[in-house]
């Protein structure tokens, strides 16, 4: 009996491996968005050792949007005196 794949069964594969592929990254790009950086750089999960540098990345080095709220929060003129009763 012969076991190997014909096209459909090859096709199968390939659009159930892709739709895994999409719904495994759709993550990591809400996670890089909400940290600041381009929601792109969730395909870098998929490449070996990248990944783990990514995330490394995204543990210990400061967020652009920590940065960005932390300018605000300079900016951010103190609130006026109450006057003494």
């Amino acid at each position: 009996m012969d076991r190997s794949f014909g096209v459909p069964e090859l096709m199968i594969v390939l659009v159930v491996s892709l739709v895994i592929g999409i719904i495994s990254m759709l993550p990591w790009f809400f996670i890089y968005r909400k940290a600041g950086y381009h929601p792109a750089m969730g395909c870098l999960m998929f490449i070996p050792l990248v990944n783990i540098i990514m995330l490394f990345i995204l543990a210990f080095m400061e967020w652009p949007i920590e940065r960005d709220l932390q300018n605000l929060r300079a900016s951010r003129q103190p609130p006026p005196e109450l006057p003494q009763l």
